[in-house]
C-alpha cells in the first residue's frame, strides 16, 4: 500500500517514513498541500497522513480539497500535528473530513492503529459523506481557531513579559543597592584616606619641632664641650647627628608624600624632554667626579601636572644615579617604548645593582626598601610618591630588573594632542 506523507519538515517526513516502511508500507512524500495534490494526480495513493501547519496550503484546506474532489473524496486521511491540539482544532478537523487526528510524536502502534481505522472508515463510507461546507466557511472556522491560538499565545507572551518586567525591576533594585553601597564605601574610603593624610601631615609636621631642638642642642654641646669630650663621646654625638639628619629626611619625604595626595593637580601639555634635561641638570652636584653616560631619546609631550611630573623624573633619575654608584662606568637611559591602552610608555633604565623580581611588588610601597640602609641611603618613600603621582594621572607604573644587571622603571601617561604623533 502507498502512504502519502505530507510535511514541510524533512526530519518529520524521514521519521514517519522509517516507521511506516518498517511495517511494509511504501511511502511517498510531499512538502505541503499544493505538492500533495500534484502527487495524488500522478501516483496511486491508498492513504494520506498530513501535517497541519504548512506553507502554501495547510492540512485543513488540503483535507477539504480532497474531500470535495470527485476522484479522491474517499481517500483515508489522518491529520498529524504538534501545533494544533485544542478541542476547536479537533472539531475543525472533523468539519473538513479528516478520518483521524494524531498528536506528534506518536509511537508506531498508535500510527498503525489510526491508519487501520481510517482505512476501515473510508471503506464503510457508502453512501458518500454529507456535502462539505464551502472553502470560505472552512477559512472562517480556521481563522477562528487561529484567533484563539493567537489570544492564547498573546496571554502567554503577556505573562512572560510581566515576568521579564519583574526581573528587570529586581535587577534595577539590586543595581541601585549596589550603587548606594559603592558610593557609601567610596565616601568612607575617601574620608579615611583624607584623615590618614591629615594625620600623616600633622605627625610629620609636629615631629620637626623636637627634631630641631635635638639638632640645636647637639650643636651647642659640640661648641661648648668639644675640648672636654672624649673621642668616644664625639663618636656618640656623630651617631646622634646622623640619626637626626636621617629622621629629618624621612619627615621631609613624608610631608612631600602627603602633599602629593592633597595637592590640586593641574592639567596642561607638558614637554617631558625638557623636564628630563632639567632634572639631569639639577643632579650635577651628585654626578661630579663620576663617569656617567646619559642617553636621552626624544620624549613625547604629555598631558599632566608639570610640577608633579618633574618630581617623578627627579625621583627615578635620582634612583638610577644612586644605584649605579658602584659602577665605574654608569649608563642611564630615558626614552619612550610605544603605547599601552592609548597611553605613551616612558622608561628610565640603568646598569646599576638591580633587584630580585620576586620582590618587585614591594618597590612602590611606603618605607619599602630592597637594599640595606648602609649600602644605599634613602627613606623608601620616593617610589611610593612616583606611583601616587602616576596613578593620579590615570596611568600605571612598574619595574623590571635583575640582580647585578640593572633595572628599568616604566610609567604611562596620556599623550598630548599638541605634541608630535
Amino acid at each position: 500500500m502507498n502512504i502519502l506523507v505530507v510535511d514541510d519538515n524533512a526530519t518529520n517526513r524521514k521519521l514517519l517514513r522509517a516507521q511506516l516502511e518498517a511495517e511494509g508500507y511504501a511511502v511517498l512524500e510531499a512538502v505541503d498541500g499544493v505538492d500533495a495534490l500534484a502527487v495524488l494526480e500522478s501516483e496511486p495513493v491508498d492513504a494520506l497522513i498530513s501535517d497541519i501547519l504548512m506553507p502554501h496550503m495547510d492540512g485543513y484546506r488540503l483535507c477539504h480539497r480532497i474531500r470535495r474532489h470527485p476522484k479522491f473524496s474517499a481517500l483515508p486521511i489522518i491529520l498529524y500535528t504538534s501545533t494544533y491540539e485544542s478541542a476547536s482544532d479537533r472539531k475543525l478537523a472533523g468539519v473538513v473530513g479528516a478520518d483521524r487526528y494524531l498528536i506528534k510524536p506518536a509511537p508506531t502502534p498508535v500510527i498503525l492503529q489510526a491508519l487501520h481505522e481510517a482505512m476501515q472508515q473510508a471503506g464503510e463510507r457508502n453512501p458518500p459523506m454529507d456535502p462539505l461546507p464551502d472553502e470560505a466557511y472552512i477559512l472562517h472556522e480556521y481563522s477562528e481557531v487561529l484567533v484563539q491560538k493567537l489570544e492564547a499565545r498573546n496571554s502567554e507572551l503577556r505573562e512572560a513579559l510581566e515576568k521579564i518586567r519583574q526581573a528587570h525591576e529586581e535587577i534595577l533594585d539590586l543595581n541601585r543597592d549596589l550603587e548606594r553601597q559603592v558610593e557609601q564605601r567610596t565616601a568612607a574610603l575617601v574620608a579615611a584616606n583624607g584623615e590618614l593624610e591629615s594625620f600623616s601631615y600633622s605627625v610629620s609636621h609636629d615631629l620637626r619641632a623636637p627634631l630641631r631642638h635635638i639638632d640645636g642642642y647637639i650643636e651647642l654641646l659640640v661648641a661648648d664641650s668639644a675640648s672636654t669630650l672624649s673621642s668616644e663621646g664625639r663618636r656618640h654625638l656623630k651617631v646622634i647627628t646622623d640619626a637626626s639628619r636621617q629622621m629629618g629626611d624621612l619627615i621631609d619625604d613624608l610631608l612631600e608624600f602627603s602633599r602629593m595626595g592633597r595637592a590640586e593637580m593641574g592639567e596642561s601639555s607638558v614637554d617631558l624632554d625638557a623636564l628630563a634635561r632639567e632634572a639631569i641638570s639639577q643632579l650635577e652636584m651628585a654626578t661630579e667626579g663620576r663617569n656617567i653616560a646619559w642617553q636621552i631619546s626624544p620624549l613625547p609631550q604629555v598631558v599632566g601636572d608639570a610640577a608633579m611630573l618633574r618630581q617623578v623624573l627627579a625621583n627615578l633619575l635620582g634612583n638610577a644615579l644612586k644605584y649605579t654608584g658602584p659602577r665605574e662606568a654608569a649608563q642611564i637611559e630615558i626614552g619612550s617604548a610605544g603605547e599601552e591602552d592609548g597611553r605613551v610608555i616612558v622608561f628610565v633604565r640603568d646598569n646599576g645593582v638591580g633587584f630580585d623580581m620576586q620582590y618587585a611588588d614591594k618597590l612602590f610601597g611606603v618605607f619599602q626598601r630592597l637594599h640595606r640602609a648602609d649600602e644605599f641611603e634613602g627613606t623608601g618613600i620616593g617610589l611610593a610618591s612616583v606611583r601616587r603621582i602616576i596613578e593620579r594621572h590615570g596611568g600605571r607604573v612598574w619595574a623590571e630588573g635583575k640582580l647585578g644587571e640593572g633595572a628599568t622603571f616604566y610609567f604611562t601617561l596620556k599623550r598630548s594632542a599638541a605634541g608630535p604623533a
